[in-house]
């Protein structure tokens, strides 16, 4: 009987180390064309839960399925990631997560003038409110969001598709 319990017990601990470490990343990076907070285009829908957690809000009334990931129960911040298929069709920040970052010093909160100056070549689209910067890849779709003159948050969705949210 003792046996049985030490066996259960360790069980229950390797369950909930396996789901600690699951979570959303406190610094999360942008690489453009590639991922978002670990996150890539393709991924499968248990590969995005096994990397950031089964606790997730879902939203009502998206175009697509849409999951988001925040750091406390109703929080803004985090991420969301949509899904086709089963699959990741786009990531995008969500309230701009403190502690993001991209490459060449890009990181959330710099004013949008250095913003542009680091990013290279992009497209500017106006979106409700705010503005998307994109740059295309072969297959993604990189977007820089500005609001209130400031880099606001990072998206990463299939070449061409609509960065407004």
């Amino acid at each position: 009987m003792a046996r049985a319990a030490v066996c259960a017990a360790l069980v229950a601990l390797a369950a909930t180390a396996a789901g600690a470490s699951a979570a959303l990343p406190r610094h999360g990076t942008l690489v453009p064309g590639g991922s978002l907070g670990g996150i890539r285009l393709g991924q499968p829908a248990g590969s995005v839960l096994r990397r950031l957690g089964r606790t997730h809000g879902v939203c009502r009334g998206c175009a697509r399925p849409t999951w988001y990931f925040t750091y406390r129960p109703f929080d803004r911040h985090g991420l969301a990631v949509e899904l086709d298929h089963g699959r990741v069709a786009g990531a995008y920040t969500v309230w701009a997560p403190a502690g993001w970052s991209a490459p060449r010093g890009l990181a959330l909160g710099i004013f949008s003038g250095e913003a542009s100056a680091l990013t290279g070549t992009t497209i500017p689209i106006s979106c409700d409110g705010y503005q998307a910067l994109v740059a295309d890849s072969d297959r993604a779709r990189t977007v820089y969001y500005v609001f209130g003159g400031k880099l606001w948050g990072f998206g990463l969705f299939a070449r061409g598709a609509d960065p407004c949210r």
